[in-house]
């Protein structure tokens, strides 16, 4: 990132740019609230370390360099609330992403707003409020990594992490104009939980450009020794550089089964099928196919409501949680036990139908969302099952993925007629990262999204 290298040059300090980051995030917090804690006095001393380091010569990819996290990764010394109600204790030690980035030189400013226990595409709660899309503040940023969204989007910092366990990087970065990878299951380790939701959830990085989402991803990446799941090592820079060969692209706009009406938004279509036809301009082959879901749906629900389940039992007051989260949790209690058993041991087999897909294709383009951003509190008042299917009809595209644990990067995709970010997904198979940060490098150098951001002149 440009800041980055004028840390490394001296062209500017860690403290300066600490302070614009503080100022920001104080002015922008009464209209967006992005984040649900600030670091004001622990990360000027972040960043003063950062200055004593450099002015002895030390340089690392992102020393000095104030950057943000979401609300359900520890901090040493801050709570993790993990967007819920309730005195939380301060945690004593960082998880293992955040110790990654602290060791790349970070400064951690603050941890941002997510909905209870990262539930919804919105990010919406009693404990807090609502977070606002820095693009129109009466649509939300979506969720649940809405917060960190918020907070690139706006320009608060220039790179968050965040966390993905049925599109919740890739939905709010499709939202805000972002860059939102989802890693392989495992690239960025969810320690102290050896996995997170029994496998659906992996941490992630929001970006407004490919090559601050490379430089993030590569600082946070690397396994605990105790994690479940450990894929080898990936050079995400080196990838966001290299221009990728020719590629056969399946583009793709049918939906997995779920049961629940849903239909695709005529601008959401039209703007990924402008997409496909600028990936065609860039000397790829694009082809209308679809991906086998089959009943990958079956799998997904036990799965995530044992994850709520698990995550409620560490709520310090369960009587402040949402009544839909009290739903999930009675859910995940009955699907717990030979459901869930049940639906890990499918992975393998799912992964072999819907990866059938690539033994034709390299790449496989979808929205990334059937819908623009959901106006705030569209969703707050509906029961758990009215929820449950707005979500589904909004964000049907992204959740298969992360049953199959595999990485997909949301690139922007343009705006509709009133000025609100869209988004479109390329999936991969495991391990392919490398190609989807050097086909979305490519098609944001000929895009330009950079150019036009939330907190910058180039926006609305």
């Amino acid at each position: 990132m440009e800041m980055a290298a004028a840390l490394a040059e001296g062209s500017v300090c860690a403290r300066e740019l600490t302070e614009r980051a503080l100022d920001r995030i104080a002015a922008a917090q009464p209209e967006l609230n992005a984040f649900r804690s600030v670091r004001a006095q622990a990360a000027l001393a972040e960043a003063d370390a950062a200055d004593r380091r450099l002015a002895a010569g030390e340089r690392l990819p992102l020393l000095g360099a104030p950057l943000a996290v979401k609300d359900d990764m520890d901090v040493a010394g801050e709570p993790t609330a993990f967007g819920c109600a309730g005195d939380f204790p301060a945690k004593t030690a960082d998880s293992e992403a955040v110790r990654r980035l602290r060791a790349a030189g970070a400064v951690i400013v603050g941890k941002t707003q997510t909905p209870e226990l990262g539930q919804w595409p919105f990010t919406e709660g009693e404990a807090f409020g609502a977070t606002r899309n820095p693009w129109n503040t009466a649509y939300t940023p979506g969720g649940s990594s809405g917060g960190s969204a918020a907070a690139v989007a706006a320009g608060l910092v220039p790179a968050a992490l965040g966390s993905d366990g049925a599109g919740s990087v890739r939905i709010p970065a499709a939202w805000t104009h972002l860059i939102g990878v989802k890693p392989q299951r495992g690239r960025i380790s969810t320690w102290p939980d050896p996995e997170s939701f029994h496998g659906l959830t992996v941490n992630g990085v929001l970006a407004r450009t490919v090559a601050d989402a490379a430089l993030l991803l590569d600082a946070a990446s690397g396994p605990h020794p105790e994690d479940l799941h450990r894929p080898a090592r990936i050079p995400a820079v080196e990838a966001a550089r290299r221009t990728p060969r020719r590629l056969r692209i399946a583009l793709s706009f049918a939906m997995p089964f779920t049961a629940t009406p849903k239909s695709l938004d005529p601008e959401v279509r039209s703007a990924v099928e402008r997409l496909a036809g600028r990936l065609e301009s860039l000397g790829h082959e694009v082809v209308p196919e679809d991906p086998r879901y089959g009943p990958i749906g079956l799998t997904f629900v036990p799965r995530a409501t044992s994850g709520v389940r698990d995550w409620a039992s560490r709520v310090p007051d369960p009587g402040l949680l949402d009544p839909r989260t009290h739903e999930a949790v009675r859910t995940g209690r009955i699907l717990g036990g030979l459901p869930l058993r049940a639906a890990r041991r499918a992975e393998a087999a799912l992964r072999r139908r819907v990866g059938e897909i690539f033994g034709r294709f390299d790449v496989v383009l979808t929205p990334t969302t059937a819908t623009p951003p959901l106006r705030i509190g569209a969703l707050s008042d509906l029961g758990a099952m009215a929820t449950d299917r707005a979500m589904i009809a909004a964000c049907p595209y992204a959740w298969t993925w992360n049953v199959l644990g595999w990485p997909g990067v949301n690139i922007p995709a343009g705006f509709t007629e009133d000025g609100l970010p869209m988004g479109a997904q390329l999936l991969g198979p495991a391990d392919s990262e490398p190609t989807l940060l050097a086909l979305a490098a490519q098609v944001e150098s000929a895009e330009g999204w950079a150019a036009r951001w939330a907190g910058g002149a180039g926006g609305r």
